[in-house]
């Protein structure tokens, strides 16, 4: 399969491919066609010029655009007729009642090649070796067509609106005839439509986007937290997101109070309760105070202690028994030198 020559589109250059994949070979280029083409509009002024040059008829035909060909790499199927010409090629209109035609129609695997245009494509289907196959510039790769679908083939060509002729003549030449005549091709993966293939490949660079600019924004926030910032690859972003979501997970995670949290609130409660108490923020010394600032820090703690007692902290009293072993440690701790 890779020695048949298929040429891709490029633009709308439909036209030389289709020249050159029958030929099998880049024998025509987009210059040469313009030129064919500027070569008929010349003949073709010519001949309306010796109508008469001061006619309507030549002013409107001047003033139109030329048929042959236009800005966009469009050729007219009578530029396409005029460059096989120096092949000894010519082509006969299919549905037409020459006798080629009505044997093509017949039995189309007897012929060598046909080329098809609809609109402004054209495309060529030509046989290599005892194999057809399809040399549409749109597709990825040449397209194999057995000996029985050739006929559907082409009838769903005219169904579509695509005009095809029979090409006539000796083709030249090619190494592909030539080899596949011996070894002929196999196709296991059917070809596709070079914009499907463009599409995919968009879409496959948009994710990879996607994904780098993750990773990046995911590198971003560890660095300003003073995490390692260089993320690279799949298994970089994976890791970046498990971090992210390690990070929030922490940041709600609730915080179980200790030991030394607890004296500290004891600590605290009775710093706060001597500032409430006093302008001049000092706890005022005295057995009474002392026993009252000790039982609201007990309290307090006994209230944190734990979640469940922090919603509960409002609406029950500490065990009485409970707060006489806080005091006595308490006071043991301040004794202590």
């Amino acid at each position: 399969m890779e020695l048949v020559y298929h040429e891709k589109q490029d633009g709308l250059l439909c036209g030389q491919h289709c020249l050159n994949n029958l030929l099998q070979g880049q024998y025509f280029t987009a210059v040469d066609l313009a030129d064919i083409a500027q070569q008929m509009d010349q003949a073709e002024q010519s001949h309306m010029a010796e109508l008469g040059m001061h006619t309507d008829e030549f002013r409107r035909f001047m003033e139109q655009p030329s048929v042959n060909m236009d800005d966009s790499g469009m050729f007219s199927v009578q530029v396409l007729t005029s460059a096989l010409r120096v092949w000894d090629l010519t082509l006969v209109p299919y549905a037409s009642t020459n006798a080629l035609a009505r044997a093509a129609r017949d039995n189309p695997i007897e012929q060598q090649a046909y080329i098809c245009n609809f609109k402004e494509h054209w495309l060529t289907v030509r046989k290599l070796g005892h194999q057809w196959f399809n040399l549409n510039s749109l597709l990825s790769q040449p397209e194999l067509i057995s000996n029985t679908y050739l006929a559907l083939f082409l009838t769903q060509l005219m169904h579509e609106g695509y005009s095809i002729f029979v090409v006539d003549g000796k083709l030249p030449p090619s190494e592909a005839d030539e080899t596949l005549r011996l070894h002929p091709a196999q196709q296991t993966t059917k070809p596709r439509l070079l914009s499907e293939v463009s599409d995919e490949r968009n879409n496959s660079n948009e994710d990879s986007d996607l994904k780098a600019a993750l990773a990046a924004s995911l590198a971003n926030v560890a660095s300003s937290q003073g995490e390692p910032s260089h993320v690279e690859g799949h298994d970089d972003l994976q890791a970046a997101i498990q971090m992210s979501l390690q990070k929030a997970s922490t940041l709600h995670k609730p915080h179980t109070p200790t030991e030394d949290d607890l004296e500290k609130a004891l600590q605290l409660s009775l710093s706060s309760e001597g500032e409430q108490a006093t302008p001049t923020n000092q706890i005022v010394a005295g057995p009474s105070h002392e026993e009252e600032y000790l039982e609201a820090a007990i309290r307090l703690s006994l209230g944190q202690h734990s979640p469940e007692a922090t919603a509960s902290s409002t609406h029950d009293e500490p065990d009485v028994e409970e707060i006489r072993k806080r005091r006595l440690a308490f006071l043991s701790k301040q004794k202590t030198p």
